[in-house]
């Protein structure tokens, strides 16, 4: 294939709501932040209580700058209040506290093969206006969203558990609590020493707060962002290697890839050349699907410095997985940037991936977004459905889908992306295929396994995702797809 087969390779009284929060002593952080940084790290005045620095832990936070982290480890809780306690592996949290704007939260620990059982609920501080959110939950189980077992990322030692990042909008005051699979204090209950004991939970449990920085594309200065650091020029360097990976779609810098008609489709289809064609297929009809707009990830602002160098590849698409983020449905469709952004931090800075997993990303008014880095059009390798990333690709629905449907905007960007990128592969998205198991909860490794050539995360993986909403949508998708395509 020309230019397609390179591989570079609990509760508190209502009344102190409306009290100061003093955190406790926090311990300072490595460096000041630059002039250079500062300048883009405005934001409302903070809140009393708001602290200059974040807690020190085993793996320190990064000082606070527009596109950070803070990383905070949890503590035990007693059962009654968000307060310290004796040591205790079956419930963990914060007490409600103060910190530095975020936008994003989500717990990591340390064994990405340990699963957490039980429960995680946060309550966030609108930044804007002081008030306090309701307990919200957060998606445990994450686990299958992750590369393939056996490969360079999978076994880079960076990779950590993590439960699904939650999407909260500007905030900055946190509470979290983490409840093992018992559920509520066993001391509560009067049979209590006839349940079964609650499972631990995992090691090194930490709560991460990711601030989505500005949308700009820039460096947040810190010399930890870059894999490349000392580099001259490394973000540079970092940025063009991705705009080059479109050069054939669009200009170098392009915040877009422009739509095209499906007529200009097949003849760019043609122009590519995907997979090496024979002369038999070149004089066959082509189904290829209108290419629909995407947004590159210099539309959304992706730090490049964040992510490893160079792409890896796959041989081919031969099936599309569609997910849901389960990050919440509260996000205007002017915030996905800001949103996109922050699963990437969350997904490279705090689970340790090498890039954003998804292939591509969809909001709910239905635009259509450049996930992992390498060229949209090409087989980028994700990491999006443990056991099925090879030969695939990984499209996420911004959003959580088990009791709320999709919309039709997102529905329709699914057939519309598919159409296109698997017509580039010459795949009917009405068909079957099959796809060889690196190994999953449902599916031994090495097993061929016949799926939809559209298929949800659930038929790769014993998961609820993409949620039964949007999983109940993707016949609708798979067909419109097709006619798309000239079937």
């Amino acid at each position: 294939m020309r230019g397609f087969l390179a591989s570079s390779i609990g509760v508190t009284c209502a009344a102190a709501l409306a009290l100061p929060l003093t955190p406790p002593a926090l311990a300072a952080t490595a460096r000041p932040v630059p002039a250079s940084e500062a300048a883009t790290t405005a934001r409302p005045g903070p809140h009393a209580g708001t602290p200059a620095t974040t807690p020190a832990g085993p793996r320190v936070a990064e000082p606070y700058a527009a596109g950070s982290t803070q990383s905070l480890p949890l503590e035990p809780l007693t059962h009654n209040r968000a307060t310290p306690s004796a040591p205790s592996s079956a419930e963990q949290g914060l007490p409600r506290r103060a910190v530095r704007h975020f936008s994003l939260v989500g717990v990591v620990w340390d064994d990405p093969t340990a699963e957490l059982h039980g429960r995680v609920q946060v309550r966030t501080r609108d930044a804007g206006t002081g008030t306090w959110s309701g307990w919200q939950d957060v998606e445990t189980h994450n686990a299958d969203h992750a590369a393939d077992p056996d490969t360079l990322e999978r076994a880079s030692g960076r990779v950590r558990g993590a439960t699904a990042p939650l999407w909260v909008g500007d905030s900055d005051g946190v509470e979290i609590r983490v409840r093992s699979g018992a559920g509520h204090s066993a001391e509560q209950t009067p049979d209590a020493r006839d349940l079964p004991a609650a499972p631990p939970l995992p090691s090194g449990l930490r709560l991460e707060l990711v601030d989505p920085g500005e949308d700009d594309g820039a460096s947040s200065g810190d010399e930890e962002d870059s894999r490349a650091a000392g580099a001259p020029n490394a973000e540079d360097s970092a940025l063009t290697e991705a705009s080059t990976a479109n050069a054939d779609l669009a200009p170098l810098g392009a915040t877009e890839i422009a739509a095209l008609s499906r007529a200009r489709a097949e003849q760019e289809y043609l122009a590519l050349d995907p997979g090496g064609l024979t002369e038999r297929q070149r004089q066959a009809k082509p189904y290829v699907g209108p290419r629909p707009g995407i947004v590159t990830r210099r539309g959304w602002g992706a730090n490049e410095g964040l992510r490893e160098s160079g792409f890896r590849y796959t041989k081919k698409v031969k099936a599309a997985f569609v997910h849901h983020t389960a990050s919440g449905n509260n996000y205007r469709c002017s915030q996905v940037p800001s949103l996109i952004r922050s699963i990437y931090r969350y997904h490279v800075k705090s689970m340790g991936w090498r890039d954003i997993g998804y292939n591509f990303l969809i909001d709910k008014c239905g635009k259509i977004y450049e996930g992992r880095a390498g060229g949209v059009a090409k087989p980028v390798l994700g990491a999006h459905t443990l056991g099925f990333n090879s030969n695939s690709m990984g499209i996420a629905v911004l959003g959580s889908y088990g009791a709320t449907k999709p919309s039709k905007s997102a529905v329709e960007a699914i057939a519309r992306l598919t159409a296109w990128k698997l017509g580039l592969y010459r795949v009917n998205p009405t068909g079957k295929t099959y796809l060889k198991s690196a190994g999953s909860n449902l599916h031994r490794k090495g097993k061929k396994v016949r799926l939809n050539v559209i298929s949800g995360h659930r038929d790769g993986f014993k998961t609820e995702c993409p949620g039964r909403k949007l999983y109940g949508k993707l016949g609708s998708a798979r067909s419109k797809a097709a006619r798309y395509q000239g079937r």
